[in-house]
């Protein structure tokens, strides 16, 4: 499957279930046969509430970051990057287009399921900085 046919058919689900206001048993299944393990690894952490939303006040900057087993993951969404390791071997070298981070930061936006965090702009250089140190 390429890219684009993976991303639009995560796309087009997102939009039925936000709708709908869920995701059908139908959505779910379509879903785990595109992404396989990758959506099964995308649900647990939407149901475990990993996936976070830093906005940043007065700026309104936006920050997405979804807790990992062993750490904190930054995505960019806008750019489909994200800091995992599947990310830079596997997504990178073409052999899938959307690490499950990112299918948990797609779904969990569209349909509102993430931990929404304030914080000031004074932590925002902070907070990037600790969060690009786990990119390295």
């Amino acid at each position: 499957m390429d890219e684009k046919s993976e991303v639009n058919i995560l796309r087009n689900i997102c939009k039925k279930a936000k709708k709908e206001g869920k995701l059908t048993g139908k959505n779910l299944t379509k879903l785990y046969e595109v992404f396989g393990q990758r959506f099964i690894k995308a649900f647990e952490a939407l149901k475990e509430n990993r996936v976070k939303k830093y906005v940043f006040k007065p700026s309104g900057r936006i920050v997405w970051i979804v807790v990992g087993k062993e750490r904190d993951y930054l995505l960019m969404p806008e750019a489909e990057f994200c800091s995992c390791d599947d990310f830079y071997f596997r997504v990178l070298d073409r052999e899938v287009h959307l690490c499950y981070h990112l299918i948990a930061q797609k779904i969990a936006n569209i349909l509102k399921w993430y931990d929404a965090l304030e914080e000031r702009d004074e932590l925002y250089d902070s907070l990037m900085k600790e969060w690009k140190n786990l990119i390295l």
